[in-house]
């Protein structure tokens, strides 16, 4: 008969790699705040709208950096019985929320930056320039912060770009600033705004993209399932691999549920050890559970090796 045998190993080290970015949360918070606030200043002040638009974006950034520290604290609480996988999806939605609030900032600032385009108006581009080369200290800083977790957490991903690309807005505020002052051009304000609307929008849809596909429990996309089929089918003694499902339960915390069809004279407790090896080497996975079948019984307990939306639960 079928062998129903899952197995979930936990790697309790991936925790305690990112145990440090709670306090460079905080920080980043703290930079980012103060920077809003002067910088919102200058702008009222000036009447630039590139600088209250980099403001505002600033601020919006702000309360991402909150909630994604928030999404962050949450998918470190433990599971209990009413939530088995605990808060871990916290950090997805904390991930859209941000990509959706930036998206809809950003279009508000186009339409407006529109309307100015009709009406321009002089700026104060000396004191523009100084209050955005802060900006650009501010920004760097921030992101550097979150430089290392970025290719592992699409949470911190998501903090990393917000800042990569402030540092990145702060500066075309400077050179539309330097423009100002060597031709005149009024118009040149409100286009600024325009480009770092396009530059925000173009950086958030992939962070957009990718956080709905996980929230719809998509495959991850570092993850090719294809190649995760074929390391297992490599396992000695696994014949097939059907009910083949991966999804993410947190932004940096992939699983992985699979039936293996084994040949009956191996070792299950050998196929599970290899099979887990291989799925943590390669892929990172610490969460797997895997069910062993036997050949000659495949059919008759509903599993079908070629197909893969077929279950077998013995």
């Amino acid at each position: 008969m079928a062998h129903d045998y899952p197995h979930h190993h936990h790697d309790g080290s991936h925790g305690a790699k990112r145990g440090g970015y709670g306090r460079l949360f905080a920080i980043g918070i703290a930079l980012n705040f103060g920077f809003v606030l002067v910088e919102a200043w200058f702008g009222w002040r000036t009447g630039s709208l590139a600088l209250l638009a980099d403001a505002a974006h600033n601020l919006g950034d702000v309360a991402g950096l909150a909630l994604a520290w928030a999404a962050w604290a949450a998918a470190r609480l433990p599971a209990s019985s009413r939530k088995t996988y605990g808060w871990q999806r916290g950090s997805i939605l904390a991930s859209f929320i941000n990509a959706v609030v930036l998206l809809v900032a950003m279009g508000s600032l186009g339409w407006e930056a529109i309307g100015r385009l009709q009406d321009p108006s002089p700026v104060a581009a000396v004191t523009v320039m100084a209050v955005a080369a802060a900006g650009v200290v501010v920004n760097t800083a921030t992101a550097l912060l979150f430089l290392r977790g970025r290719d592992s957490d699409l949470n911190l991903r998501g903090a990393f770009l917000h800042m990569a690309a402030d540092a990145l807005v702060s500066l075309g505020v400077i050179v539309a600033g330097a423009l100002y002052l060597w031709q005149g051009w009024t118009w040149i304000d409100p286009v600024a705004s325009l480009a770092i609307a396009l530059i925000v929008i173009i950086g958030t849809w992939s962070l957009f993209r990718q956080s709905l596909h996980l929230l719809f429990d998509g495959v991850p996309e570092h993850i090719d399932l294809g190649a995760v089929r074929e390391t297992l089918t490599a396992v000695p003694g696994v014949t097939a691999v059907h009910d083949l499902h991966v999804w993410a339960m947190s932004t940096a915390e992939p699983a992985l549920t699979a039936h293996l069809l084994c040949r009956e004279d191996v070792a299950i407790g050998s196929v599970l050890r290899e099979a887990r090896r291989q799925l943590h080497q390669r892929y990172a996975f610490n969460h797997v559970t895997l069910q062993i079948e036997h050949e000659h019984c495949a059919g008759d307990c509903g599993g079908d090796a070629a197909d893969p939306h077929s279950h077998a639960h013995p």
